[in-house]
């Protein structure tokens, strides 16, 4: 079904060489031929770099894309920096806190923000419930050749020849400021696509294998993914966009696929027939290694609760239902411990059936016009049933919606017992059909996270989601809730996927959506509610640091989603103070008392160095180490977190600001689960130290690690820094702590203490 070729291979005119040996490869340059790839012409072309044999690229972008709960903090953090108007096309979405159901008037008061903004700055605002944001980037915004950055992790719009990167909001508003984004030179990785889909198999299918197949070898990791192979040829574009989008589940930077005479299609459907260019790799191309799927032996796939790569054959999870929901029973324990004692799915399998009580088609991955008609094949003319089992499904966009009306589809799902919402993102986070308690959720969306779909463990509340295609959540909606297998339902009953025209009607967003880019009001006021507050003041890098462990995490990966919780937490992120509460909430809901009592004892050091008497909790933190006289004026102390590999999921930038508000200044892990995780803390100062292993530190919460020199270290660079271990047994153990390809840039940010810091 999929291969994995670890080394180098060409594609030469199309067909795919993974022979090294072969005479057709033998007197080929490979660093040449790397440049022939797709990807490395579309990074040199957005570089200030000339040459694809650079280690690092300094990119800038054509446009940027935030939603309701990234974007005020991106123009609050630029602002601050000395932000005069938007450089380039910067598109805010209301799609995430567009219900307006949390937090009294806040979440509205975030919109209106919004709105202020882009005529303030020049920007483009679309209100809520017009499109979730990927969907509007695909329609509006995305070309082939571009790239567009995205405060938003599923920032992909790869199958139609853009090149995007989902990042923190830092990111964003360095370019905002002018600034270029920085990345090492990626390796570029083949996903070579032959055969054709078997009818019932979806993207999502589709996605969750190659999601399985690379996620826990690393295979695609920090990498760009360029598809190409004959396969492309019999996919439709909503089809490519919806594998594309689920990339970012794999950990790749990026995705480029090439384009054909679908893609200019869908260009000239949607009246933007001249940003279309036909992109293809050189006749020879070298690529970094490959993956080769053969889309005909996809079948419908379920990946289980609590994330994407847990994925089966949904006849395979059938026939082993008994060995898998045992796993799955394991790995909620291994999350939740005993509070999971009273839940189970295997409740939910009798009779040889698996019973679902939800289901959801939505979002960027979901609620495409294709999907949703094929959805509609298999539960034509059915009903979902009078019992427990509810369909909702959710259109991406108000012309997407508006067909649907048109060709009736809106009227048959009404019919069959659905329910249709607006464009809206909230299943995707939390926000929006939040299943019951020990509910089982079925959702062609884009994540299945532990609490990603809104319940809240420390009330006594969990539920469960899986990830599947849309068709097999209609078949299943077709059985009333029993689990079922679009392939499997397609063969018994003969379905046949039809043909769907789609004309896109722009005059919706003509009259509701404000375009302001390049004519900035700047005499025009920021409209500020009473939940929008600027990011508290942060200090510079001291000579010295002294960082107390305030919480270990030892799982393989923890999530931003475990870091700052998404769903209800939302309505929050535009005040750092109040969305620092909830940091770490589901994982370790101690660690906000102890991060407060560690940044207490710097706040003391802070008075003491003002004349004030020397504290108890200053005495504390230095006991054993050296006096507080010697140390007060050259050593800062703060709070670190200690994972194995932090970071994997949202690009959202709070899960490392919130550790700054309260006081962190580092982590150390043994990995980055994402770059972008690893981006996020160094542009809130906070030092992505790394260690071979947590066993060889052995931490524990309280322990003490004092890094001498450590603002000199940055200053140069520096990949190894000895530091020493005060352990909260008596002991002291002297360790060195990696601060692995620190460019210059990111040293001087480090140095100044945040990005905010840096640039002003």
């Amino acid at each position: 079904m999929i291969d994995k070729i670890n080394e180098g291979v060409f594609l030469i005119n199309g067909e795919l060489i993974t022979d090294n040996s072969d005479p057709r490869v033998q007197n080929i340059d490979k660093k040449t031929a790397s440049k022939g790839t797709i990807a490395s012409k579309i990074i040199c072309a957005h570089a200030q770099e000339d040459s694809y044999e650079a280690e690092r690229f300094h990119i800038k972008f054509d446009a940027m894309a935030s939603h309701d709960i990234t974007y005020v903090g991106i123009i609050q953090t630029a602002r601050a920096s000395g932000l005069t108007e938007f450089p380039v096309p910067y598109v805010l979405t209301n799609c995430h806190n567009s219900l307006c159901a949390v937090g009294g008037t806040i979440n509205e008061d975030d919109h209106v923000f919004g709105l202020s903004a882009a005529k303030k700055y020049g920007g483009i605002y679309v209100p809520p419930h017009q499109a979730v944001i990927h969907q509007y980037m695909r329609e509006m915004m995305a070309a082939p050749g571009k790239m567009i950055i995205g405060s938003d992790s599923h920032t992909r719009y790869g199958a139609l020849g853009t090149m995007a990167v989902g990042e923190g909001g830092p990111e964003l508003a360095k370019q905002l400021l002018k600034k270029p984004y920085e990345i090492k030179k990626p390796q570029i990785v083949c996903i070579y696509l032959k055969g054709e889909v078997k009818p019932g198999v979806g993207p999502q299918d589709v996605a969750l294998a190659i999601i399985k197949e690379v996620y826990d070898c690393d295979f695609v990791y920090n990498k760009v993914m360029e598809f190409q192979g004959p396969g492309i040829d019999n996919l439709s574009i909503d089809f490519r966009n919806g594998i594309d989008v689920m990339t970012t589940e794999t950990r790749c930077l990026s995705s480029i696929w090439r384009t054909d005479d679908k893609v200019r299609e869908y260009f000239a459907i949607h009246g933007r027939i001249d940003e279309y260019k036909e992109l293809n790799p050189d006749n020879v191309a070298y690529y970094d290694s490959a993956l080769v799927v053969d889309l005909s032996k996809i079948e419908s796939m379920i990946a289980m609760p609590f994330h994407p790569r847990h994925a089966y054959k949904v006849s395979e999870f059938l026939q082993n239902a008994d060995e898998i929901l045992n796993i799955t029973q394991q790995r909620a324990i291994d999350i939740y411990g005993n509070k999971i004692a009273a839940y189970t799915l295997r409740d939910k399998f009798r009779d040889g059936k698996m019973y679902v009580d939800q289901g959801v088609i939505a979002g960027c991955s979901g609620g495409t016009f294709e999907n949703i008609c094929r959805a509609y094949e298999y539960i034509d003319g059915k009903s979902t049933g009078n019992g427990a089992f509810t369909l909702s499904v959710y259109p991406s966009s108000q012309p997407v919606f508006m067909q649907l009306v048109k060709n009736g589809m809106i009227e048959e799902f009404l019919r069959c017992g659905a329910v249709v919402r607006s464009a809206f993102c909230g299943p995707c986070f939390g926000a929006g059909d939040v299943p019951s308690n020990n509910g089982f959720s079925i959702r062609h969306t884009t994540r299945n996270f532990e609490n990603r779909e809104g319940s809240r463990p420390a009330d006594g509340q969990i539920s469960w989601v899986a990830l599947m295609d849309a068709r097999s959540i209609a078949a299943t909606a077709a059985n009333e809730g029993v689990l079922t297998s679009a392939s499997d339902f397609a063969r018994d009953n003969g379905i046949e996927e039809k043909t769907y025209e789609y004309q896109f009607d722009k005059e919706v967003y003509n009259r509701r959506v404000y375009n302001g880019y390049s004519k900035p009001q700047k005499e025009a006021a920021l409209q500020y509610g009473p939940n929008i507050a600027d990011w508290p003041k942060q200090q510079r890098l001291h000579e010295n640091m002294l960082l107390e462990v305030a919480c270990v995490i030892n799982d393989p990966v923890t999530t931003t989603d475990e870091l700052i919780p998404s769903g209800e937490t939302s309505s929050y992120r535009s005040n750092p103070i109040k969305l620092a509460e909830f940091t770490l909430s589901r994982k370790d809901p101690d660690y906000v008392g102890r991060a407060k009592e560690i940044k207490a004892a710097e706040e003391e050091r802070l008075a003491y160095i003002s004349g004030q008497p020397e504290g108890d909790k200053l005495k504390k933190a230095f006991d054993g180490i050296d006096d507080v006289i010697k140390l007060a004026y050259t050593t800062q102390i703060g709070s670190v977190v200690v994972a194995t590999s932090p970071g994997d999921g949202s690009a959202r930038e709070q899960a490392a600001s919130c550790q700054k508000v309260l006081g962190g200044l580092a982590n150390i892990a043994v990995a980055y689960g994402t770059k972008r995780y690893r981006s996020n803390l160094i542009n809130w100062g906070c030092l992505p130290f790394t260690v071979g292993s947590l066993a060889e530190l052995d931490l524990h919460n309280g322990d003490r690690i004092f890094i001498k020199n450590v603002k000199e270290a940055v200053a140069a660079q520096e990949n190894k820094i000895d530091a020493v271990i005060y352990r909260t047994n008596g002991s002291v153990d002297n360790c060195t702590l990696t601060l692995a390809d620190i460019s210059k840039d990111e040293s001087e940010i480090l140095l100044a203490g945040c990005l905010i810091n840096y640039y002003n």
